[in-house]
């Protein structure tokens, strides 16, 4: 039974009683991680790709305070283009529920929504992790909700800005199975994996293979699993090219002055702006991609 501070659109209802396969998607990259027109263009590409691969897409955010799990088209628009949009982790839903404001959800408080709703598989782009050396104490909340919450999160790995070895030392610490998808490597978001490579805890080829495994994760009393695919080598960025995009964008980050969570939506920026736009076809690329594998993997799961 749904709770009833939640608001399901009767499509995702529908496909959820039917035990038809659906794919949670999140909303900060369509408010905060991608500028317009290019994040309402992969919302849509996105929400396409999972309909073309048999499953009902339900993108997530908090609308006037309401949390609402299948945005309509318009609703994808208002947070491409509003100004006032919240960006809500786990910790932001009550507040944002309590003083009726826009949110758009960040991996873990999609997760969290997700899993009310009795959505167990969800795309994104990148997971949130530790962030490097400089903030060695700012430790993204996407990392302890996949710790207790049962959803696969089908993503390029962890963002590209971040300090993935400790990340993974963190998923570990936590007990989150890291698989990757035809790969034996952490994918590193824009990069295909990280220099030098970081081995995953575990790899399958194939959505059913990801789809056993997280069944049998869940049975085994488990949280969440990360289900990492490396980002389409025909956009992937070479790993000396962002490391000098990098240097610029952080160096930038400490003149301005930014702190908290907004330090990730300017470092993306600023990639995007100092690549000529490589870091942003990448980033459309990998989200539509992981969407496409997140249906698959939820078919998948239909009969396990």
């Amino acid at each position: 039974m749904l709770p009833d501070w939640l608001k399901v659109s009767d499509e995702v209802q529908a496909a959820l009683a039917a035990k038809r396969p659906v794919v949670a998607l999140e909303s900060t990259l369509i408010a905060h991680g991608l500028p317009c027109p290019v994040n309402v263009e992969t919302a849509r590409d996105s929400e396409s790709a999972i309909r073309d691969a048999g499953a009902v897409p339900a993108t997530i955010a908090v609308l006037n305070g309401v949390p609402t799990v299948g945005l309509s088209d318009s609703e994808i628009e208002l947070l491409a283009s509003a100004h006032n949009i919240r960006k809500a982790s786990r910790r932001d839903l009550a507040a944002a529920v309590a003083l009726k404001q826009n949110a758009a959800t960040t991996v873990s408080a999609t997760m969290a929504l997700a899993h009310a709703a009795g959505i167990r598989v969800f795309a994104t782009g990148g997971i949130g992790g530790a962030h490097r050396e400089e903030e060695a104490f700012d430790i993204s909340a996407d990392l302890t909700e996949l710790a207790h919450t049962p959803v696969l999160v089908i993503c390029a790995g962890a963002k590209s800005i971040l300090h993935l070895p400790r990340t993974l030392e963190i998923l570990e610490t936590l007990s989150v199975p890291v698989v990757g998808y035809r790969t034996d490597a952490f994918p590193a978001f824009y990069l295909r994996a990280h220099t030098p490579p970081l081995p995953v805890s575990a790899r399958v080829d194939s959505a059913n293979q990801a789809a056993a495994l997280f069944a049998v994760h869940g049975r085994m009393g488990g949280g969440g699993v990360v289900l990492a695919q490396p980002c389409p080598v025909e956009v992937a960025v070479p790993t000396a090219e962002f490391d000098r995009w990098f240097a610029e964008a952080e160096r930038e980050v400490h003149t301005a002055r930014v702190t908290g969570s907004q330090v990730t939506p300017f470092l993306l920026a600023r990639l995007a702006e100092l690549s000529g736009g490589r870091t942003l076809a990448a980033n459309r690329a990998l989200i539509v991609a992981n969407a496409k594998l997140a249906a698959e993997v939820a078919v998948a799961s239909a009969g396990v």
